[in-house]
């Protein structure tokens, strides 16, 4: 009986994910405000480079990220080859873009889990800051953080 029970459990959440329920809403403070992406969530769901900004916060020592060094060509080359990383890796998708600010979102396979990355140039201290996080649930078991890194190793691989 408990085998049927967890099976319809996973159904469940595979149609949920095929209907849109399991990919949160966009959170309406995104972008750049003085300075600063949005401080990185209460909760382990979330990476920042920022997060050092927010000494009183409940995960800055767990949300604590490197940002992304400029390429030799500053930082319009830098986001240009941000860009081009974004792009090629499958499940993110850019959804907004400037010359300072670049917006995305990623997706998972399965269930569809969205969650939202940004990057800033920073330009009073010469890199990109970051943030991913989650939209939905409390723990993330280091997707952002892995993510992140992946695109970390992929960005300073390009020339």
């Amino acid at each position: 009986m408990a085998f049927y029970i967890a099976l319809a459990a996973v159904v469940l959440a595979l149609l949920a994910a095929q209907v849109g329920l399991l990919g949160g809403q966009q959170p309406a403070d995104l972008g750049v405000k003085d300075g600063r992406l949005k401080p990185p969530s209460g909760t382990r769901n979330s990476v920042s480079s920022q997060s050092p900004l927010y000494p009183e916060h409940p995960q800055r020592s767990y949300a604590t990220i490197d940002p992304l060094p400029f390429k030799p060509g500053g930082a319009a080359a830098s986001m240009r080859a941000l860009d081009g990383v974004l792009r090629s890796m499958p499940g993110i998708t850019v959804v907004n873009q400037r010359a300072d600010y670049l917006y995305a979102q990623a997706q998972t396979r399965w269930l569809k889990f969205v969650d939202d990355v940004e990057f800033w140039v920073n330009p009073a201290t010469g890199v990109i800051e970051l943030r991913s996080s989650s939209r939905l649930g409390r723990e993330d078991f280091g997707v952002n953080r892995q993510r992140i890194e992946a695109i970390r190793k992929a960005y300073l691989a390009t020339p």
